[in-house]
């Protein structure tokens, strides 16, 4: 028997009174203090409910059913739905709705259930080859949703997450597409509805609560916290995904002389990071020796108590001085027109691993490292990188067949490491090296002991693909054929042992 118990959504939380961090933003230059898109807004927010449970439950007008296009999944909600519902809610998805196609959403009575209906919507499978794909139709299952919301005068709506893993669909993707899409709507029509209500399970629950503020912010300083941490595609005014790749650059009229002298005055103002990065001491100071035995051997006592009295009150400024530099690069990197650097693929992300955290991939042998402009290179790494690495991440570096003139300077990896901000350090939770040689090794434990110690134990060498695709879905990773080709030839077919794989390591 069903649980019958019933939950009035008049007696749940709003978004509105929760707790509200006291966030702590230092921006180098008040007068370039980003502006979120999406402001404070109370009246908004206290229309939306964060609930944890089970949504057949609530007293809401009408509840979502995610559902496939023959309307016969079968999952725990959907299977409490139709119990709760009674046979008749069978009988008139059989008889009247029959199918609905992904990305569409159709409207049947509830019955018996608390709310007066039940709104079915499919969602897509996701594929990294088509996210755009993907991305379309996520986001319209929740505008038709709203739609139907709006059409029938419903006043109160219960969402469950449409996105959902057991479809492949990355949770921080989804829950972006979905949260962004509500907001959207209540900002046209929110004086036609009362209550959303986003329905959660445990493994959404985190997902939401770190997301919401970013496009409900519940004060001025969340607000202005949210402007610096959401994603570059915050969607059109509906909400709905962009697309860069169609996105056309038009030039009013060519760059006069004047215009000509007023980019190289600013050039000047902002080549100060340029010439403040000295590699040796900034690497000394942000970077531990690591904890092999020559590092513990010690000097003069008092000599080095001075140097970390002195180390520690310069720690603060250190670190300012490093997120104003990385500012001054992020800026750029939106200002200059890195289209021949993307246009290489060697370095994009690509999906999501098993624990649905974003996978970016960098592919050596499409680095032409001799030839490419270093500065552009570093400018498309942060733009690519930085609304990825504000939560948990994984880096895979291919080495196949990589020779010489794909390879960097040591010296501008130091620089790059340097630049970064500490979220790309912080939220790193795995570097796989695939199809490592016997010097890229060499090289690896070298650079990670004496140089970028604080990532060493990050680092796992992956031999072949198939151990690969025990972490992250092969249908996660849109990868050239070489690569393909190369491992069939090195390494064969059906090679990969859980028991081998086990000595490789990785998160």
């Amino acid at each position: 028997m069903p649980n019958q118990r019933v939950v009035d959504i008049a007696n749940l939380k709003r978004w509105s009174g929760g707790d509200v961090p006291d966030y702590d933003i230092t921006v180098d230059d008040p007068s370039n203090m980003r502006k979120s898109p999406f402001p404070w807004d109370d009246d908004l927010n206290r229309k939306i409910v964060l609930w944890l449970g089970d949504i057949s439950q609530l007293n809401a007008e009408a509840i979502i059913n995610s559902t496939n296009e023959a309307m016969t999944d079968r999952n725990p909600t959907t299977d409490r739905i139709f119990s709760r519902a009674g046979s008749a809610l069978k009988q008139e998805v059989r008889n009247e709705i029959k199918t609905c196609r992904t990305g569409e959403a159709k409207l049947t009575k509830g019955y018996k259930l608390p709310a007066r209906y039940v709104i079915h919507t499919v969602g897509p499978r996701y594929n990294i080859k088509y996210k755009t794909a993907a991305e379309s139709a996520l986001f319209n299952c929740y505008r038709h949703v709203l739609q139907i919301v709006r059409e029938n005068n419903i006043l109160s709506v219960a969402l469950c997450c449409v996105h959902s893993l057991r479809r492949g669909y990355p949770p921080y993707e989804g829950a972006h597409i979905a949260i962004r899409t509500v907001r959207r709507f209540l900002e046209k029509f929110g004086h036609q509805v009362q209550t959303i209500v986003f329905v959660l399970t445990r493994d959404d629950e985190d997902v939401y609560v770190n997301l919401m503020p970013l496009y409900f912010p519940r004060s001025k300083n969340e607000e202005d916290f949210a402007a610096y941490h959401l994603p570059y595609d915050v969607g059109s005014e509906d909400g709905e995904p962009t697309i860069p790749d169609r996105q056309i650059r038009i030039m009013a009229k060519p760059i006069l002389e004047a215009e000509r002298i007023r980019r190289a005055r600013e050039l000047e103002q902002t080549s100060e990071f340029m010439e403040s990065v000295n590699i040796n001491e900034a690497f000394d100071m942000s970077v531990a020796v690591g904890k092999h035995a020559f590092s513990q051997m010690e000097g003069d006592i008092d000599k080095q108590r001075k140097q970390r009295l002195k180390g520690h009150s310069s720690l603060e400024a250190t670190r300012q001085e490093q997120n104003k530099r990385y500012e001054r690069w992020l800026r750029r990197s939106k200002q200059e027109d890195l289209t021949d650097i993307s246009q290489l693929r060697c370095l994009f992300p690509s999906g999501f691993d098993r624990h649905g955290r974003p996978v970016i991939v960098f592919i050596g042998r499409l680095f032409p490292a001799q030839r490419v402009n270093l500065e552009k290179s570093l400018m498309h790494l942060i733009q690519t990188m930085d609304s990825l690495v504000a939560n948990p991440y994984v880096f895979v570096y291919f080495h196949t067949l990589v020779a010489k003139e794909n390879m960097p300077m040591t010296e501008y990896i130091k620089d790059v490491y340097n630049i970064i901000d500490h979220r790309y350090k912080k939220n790193l939770k795995a570097f796989y090296v695939v199809h490592p040689t016997f010097w890229s090794k060499v090289h690896a434990w070298f650079f990670t002991t004496f140089s970028i110690s604080d990532v060493k134990s990050k680092v796992f060498h992956i031999p072949g693909l198939e151990y690969l695709y025990s972490r992250i879905s092969p249908d996660q990773l849109d990868l050239p054929s070489f690569i393909l080709d190369h491992d069939l030839k090195v390494n064969g077919t059906r090679y990969y042992t859980p028991e081998e794989d086990q000595t490789i390591g990785g998160l």
